[in-house]
Formats: structure tokens, sequence, C-alpha cells
């Protein structure tokens, strides 16, 4: 049975869990979707009331029925490199191969249409409330009016942009900034802007599910730290991520939400204040973790590829479903 990784050719992340994959000699095919339909095929045939599906990568062939799990992990747009790109070929390569690996039996991490609902940020603060998570203050507003009014109940403010990288080629990520004391908030107009509180931290937290493991890491904020650096991805501070024990209150609530959000995978983000409380930020169903392995030494790349390895029954699929948590 063979691990499939849906993935850009460039993706460090992904090059850590092949390693352990191919130690443990569990086969591998990796590839992405944007090659189709150059080095890239698939072929699907519905023929006697069977259903028999395979894909081509780098000459190599691989039957769905033999996949045991999909680990989509940074993969492009289906066809975007193909002889002749454009928005309808996207589409339909992407009902193809998407639709024909929905029904292959594979486990998923993630599946594709858990993935794309949890990308959207409002959604995700909403489940982190319900799972009992404390959620900053935050105002999503195309209102000016209603951002001065939250600005002047909240007056130290951070702003961040909803959907997270800006889609330019290559994808340039926006930082978190802080808000001047004497923004007057009119361009809010032009589109949806999201306003947080700042919370005064004492340390930002990465805490990486995999499965049911949890795997949380810390990085202090240095006593010298500008305090326009709110964004830890962009922040000169020098000090180390730390391995860090998940308060159990915590690690209650994240179970919760993944369980809702029916994730296999997920690198939660948080600030801790002063008093120790992790305040959710957010959680990136795709998130990058070879920064944090590097400088813990925690063994997140096994625990992936130990999950992908993993034989077992398909898990309920019921994404949308009657049951879901948040709608």
């Amino acid at each position: 049975m063979t691990v499939l990784i849906l993935t850009c050719e460039e993706d460090v992340t992904a090059d850590m869990v092949v390693v352990h994959l191919n130690a443990t000699g569990v086969p591998v095919v990796r590839l992405d979707p944007a090659d189709l339909t150059g080095g890239v095929a698939l072929s699907g045939e519905f023929v006697h009331g069977r259903f028999r599906g395979h894909l081509s990568s780098g000459g190599r062939l691989v039957s769905l029925e033999g996949l045991r799990s999909v680990w989509v992990r940074r993969p492009g747009a289906p066809a975007a490199r193909a002889a002749a790109p454009s928005a309808w070929l996207t589409e339909e390569a992407s009902q193809a191969l998407y639709g024909m690996l929905r029904g292959c039996g594979a486990r998923w991490m993630n599946h594709p249409d858990a993935a794309r609902r949890a990308r959207h940020k409002p959604w995700q603060l909403r489940l982190a409330q319900l799972c009992g998570l404390p959620v900053p203050a935050t105002l999503i507003t195309t209102f000016p009016q209603a951002a001065r009014e939250f600005s002047e109940r909240y007056p130290d403010l951070v702003v961040k942009p909803v959907s997270g990288a800006h889609p330019q080629d290559p994808p340039r990520a926006v930082p978190t900034s802080r808000v001047a004391p004497d923004t007057d908030f009119s361009a809010v107009a032009f589109g949806p802007t999201l306003l947080q509180r700042r919370v005064a931290k004492r340390a930002d937290i990465r805490l990486t599910v995999v499965g049911e493991g949890l795997l949380a890491a810390r990085k202090a904020v240095a006593d010298d730290a500008e305090p326009d650096e709110v964004d830890v991805r962009f922040a000169s501070n020098t000090e180390p991520w730390r391995p860090v024990e998940v308060p159990p209150r915590v690690a209650a609530a994240v179970r919760a939400y993944v369980r809702d959000a029916e994730l296999a995978y997920g690198a939660f983000d948080f600030a801790e204040d002063a008093d120790g409380t992790w305040w959710f930020l957010e959680c990136n169903q795709s998130g990058q973790f070879g920064f944090v392995e590097v400088e813990t030494g925690q063994p997140i790349a096994h625990s992936v590829a130990e999950w992908l390895a993993r034989p077992g029954p398909r898990p309920r699929a019921h994404v949308n479903g009657a049951d879901s948590a948040v709608r």
C-alpha cells in the first residue's frame, strides 16, 4: 500500500517525512497536481460495477485502490503548468483528480473539504471559542465607523489578513502589524479588514497536532524586544524554540477543535500572556513544522510519517455533515 503526497517540488517539510517513510520501506509517490497534464497523468475507468483508477508521475504508476493515505501538503492548482493553462482546464483537472481520490478509500491528511473549510479565519475563531480556547477580541469589517468604535474600546490593536498569504507568485506572507493610535480607518471600506486586540505576550506557542498527538514548542519574547514586532515570523527575536508541556485544558480544547474540524493535522499558534494563558490566534491545517523540529528535536516528521503509514479503516466521511460542530 502506497502513501501519496500532493505538494510542490520544493517542500522541505515533505522531504523530512519522505525520509522516514523510505526508512521504514513504505512506498511513496509524490506529485504536484500543477504538473497535470505534463509530468503527471491520470486515468479512471467505471465498468461492470467496478472502478479502477491510476496515477502516473515521473514514470511511476500507482493504483488508486492501492493507496493507504493521501497527504494534501502544499499542492499547486491542478494543471497550472500545463502547456496551455486556463481556469477551465484547472477546474476540469481538479474535479478529475480530487473526484477520483475521494472515492479511493484512503485516509486523508487532511480531507480537501475539511481543509478548505478550515482555512477560513472567522470560522476558526468561532470554533476555537466553542471548544473553550481563549480568543482575543476580534473585528472583521468593511465599515470604517465600526473599526473606529472597536479601536476606542480596544486601543491596542493589531491588523492581519483575513485569508493569509498574498496570492502573488511566489506567495508573499503578510505580517501581523500594530495599528497606530491615530489611524482613521477610512481604507477599511475598500476590503475586509481583521482587527484584533493585541495580546501582551511573554511567549509564542506553536502546537502541532498529528492525529491524537500534541507537540508544543515555546519561544520566549526577549526582554529587549521591539514592541512593534508582534509577528514571530518577522521578529528579530533570537530566543530558541523549546519543547513545552500542553496545559490539560488546552489539550482537551485542541483535541475537540481538530475532531470537530475533521483534521488529522493542524499547526496551532497561540500567544502566551503574563498570566500564562494561551490565547488562540489561528490553526493552519497545512502549516510548516520543520523549523520547530530542527530547534527542539521534537519528532514531528516521524509522527506524520507514522500516521500516513498506519493501516486502518477509513475515518467517517461526514465533512459538512449533520454532526459538524460549526457551519
